[in-house]
């Protein structure tokens, strides 16, 4: 099955299409036009989300969940032509697309079947107390309750899984919160298939059609309306810390100001345990070169800094990855923009006193090959910005004097997606004295693997203290990520049968 894209936005249910258009850029193939998303069609999807939203916020979790399953079915029923297309538009492999279509439609289901167990719903109950004295207590009754139409933000590096039908509009919709997409202009034409899916599943089971609608945009027109239209509640974005900054801000300044649930990634630090380094170096050092380089390293998981305490056996370490890395041939990068940063992240690394190139390579082109760069712990402590994530295959090991600059460092890092620890059974005392660290640094802390990868489970967070995302509660993987559009709401002295939910 070929898909040749129309190029319209989805706006409650209908396509259309705009004056002004811009050209996709695919790494391979056919270039299409898209039409530009207007603020008028944000403001007519935005009010359809909120008619949509007073029968589909009280809708039955049945009814959602079939929803949801109903969506995984038409993104399955288009599997080969979203693969095609989303290969051309993002060079990413067949195999990669082909997991994250499973891992997209598995997000799908796991939201229907986590809402029909109804624990999300927090149900608390606090029965009424008339003869307690001084004073009765009220019935009191809490649940959790949607909280009205989303914005969602399409992400550049996750055509798919973190997209059209991702994790945020999968969690949204399971609440019963409608939902409007601003496409990535990355991949234009496999959102505009994804959408026509879930418009399928719209018509199949019969919600107001206002339910979603996908509006596409090259600029930032289609954003800013949407983070500023009063209608829409809340915002969940996967992007750069700059984007996400700066929509965050708008979010902040509205005359109602709304949550803005923002990934903005980070540099994931390893830190590599002298016992565990002595035990196994050579294979810790061959898997790093392989987490750092999986998809041309446009992870936000990406493990990016290494740190290794000095002496010979890091020095073999080092070695090693160099060597390891030095196979990694050229990967395409997702866009040329996101290549030209790489570049200017590299330039940026390589600029600063105290840091070294171990590997690197001219990369001129939408092509790209590793950088591993190497620099003391004095000079890491003294430049913040060595600490900033550079989107690729550009890594730093960090030479560390001793296990007090260790923590040091630790202690001075900002806010991160992961860390992890490298470590033997003779590093647990020196582990213990990281751990109360580092679970302050990340939402997530792992032990002897690399965290590329984020499994899609009720336990996953995926999110942190700033910059890593914007709100340190919450996260944007696994079924927890539903209480993002949630509120909790107390009912007092109602009668059962006006709960919702009870």
């Amino acid at each position: 099955m070929t898909f040749t894209p129309h190029g319209k936005n989805l706006v409650a249910g209908d396509w259309v299409a705009s004056d002004a258009t811009f050209a996709s850029q695919p790494a391979q193939g056919a270039s299409f036009n898209f039409s530009n998303g207007t603020a008028a069609q944000v403001d007519e999807a935005c009010k359809a989300a909120e008619e949509a939203f007073w029968t589909f916020g009280y809708s039955s979790r049945e009814d959602r969940a079939k929803f949801l399953n109903t969506i995984a079915d038409e993104i399955e029923a288009r599997a080969d032509a979203i693969t095609e297309i989303g290969t051309s538009e993002t060079g990413l492999p067949q195999a990669r697309l082909q997991g994250e279509r499973g891992r997209t439609t598995g997000q799908l289901r796991l939201f229907a079947s986590h809402i029909l167990k109804g624990d999300y719903l927090d149900k608390q109950h606090d029965e009424a107390l008339p003869d307690r004295q001084p004073l009765p207590r009220p019935d009191l009754k809490l649940v959790q309750r949607p909280i009205g139409p989303v914005a969602v933000f399409g992400a550049s590096n996750f055509p798919l899984a973190f997209s059209t039908a991702g994790g945020d509009t999968a969690s949204a919709l399971a609440a019963g919160c409608p939902v409007v997409v601003r496409g990535h202009p990355a991949h234009p034409g496999t959102g505009e298939i994804v959408a026509e899916a879930i418009a399928a599943a719209v018509k199949s089971c019969g919600p107001h059609p206002g339910v979603f609608s996908f509006i596409q945009g090259e600029g930032f027109e289609v954003g800013q309306a949407l983070v500023q239209h009063p209608l829409i509640t809340a915002v969940g974005f996967t992007g750069s810390l700059r984007g996400g900054r700066a929509l965050y801000d708008l979010c902040a300044k509205r005359p109602v100001p709304i949550p803005f649930f923002g990934e903005l990634g980070s540099v994931n630090p390893m830190f590599c345990l002298p016992e565990a380094i002595s035990a196994r170096g050579e294979a810790m050092a061959k898997g790093w070169a392989g987490s750092l380089t999986m998809g041309a390293g446009q992870f936000c998981t990406n493990p990016a800094v290494a740190l290794v305490l000095e002496g010979a056996e890091g020095d073999a370490f080092v070695k090693t990855a160099v060597d390891a890395l030095a196979e990694i041939g050229e990967q395409t990068m997702l866009t040329d923009g996101i290549a030209s940063a790489y570049r200017s992240g590299v330039k940026r690394v390589a600029a600063h006193s105290g840091v070294r190139e171990l590997i690197g390579t001219a990369c001129e082109t939408r092509n790209a090959k590793p950088y591993l760069f190497e620099t003391t712990g004095d000079a890491w402590l003294a430049d913040e910005e060595l600490g900033e994530e550079v989107f690729g295959p550009l890594a730093i090991v960090v030479r560390v004097k001793d296990e007090v600059q260790l923590i040091e460092i630790a202690k001075g890092l900002e806010g991160q997606l992961t860390c992890t620890l490298h470590m033997d059974e003779a590093d647990t005392a020196l582990a213990a004295m990281l751990m109360p660290i580092l679970e302050r640094k990340a939402g997530r802390v792992l032990a002897n693997g690399f965290p590329t990868g984020v499994e899609v489970a009720d336990a996953m967070v995926h999110g942190g203290p700033y910059p890593a995302s914007t709100n340190f509660g919450a996260t944007s993987v696994g079924t927890l990520a539903i209480r993002r559009f949630l509120r909790p709401v107390c009912f007092q002295n109602i009668p059962v049968g006006l709960v919702p939910e009870w």
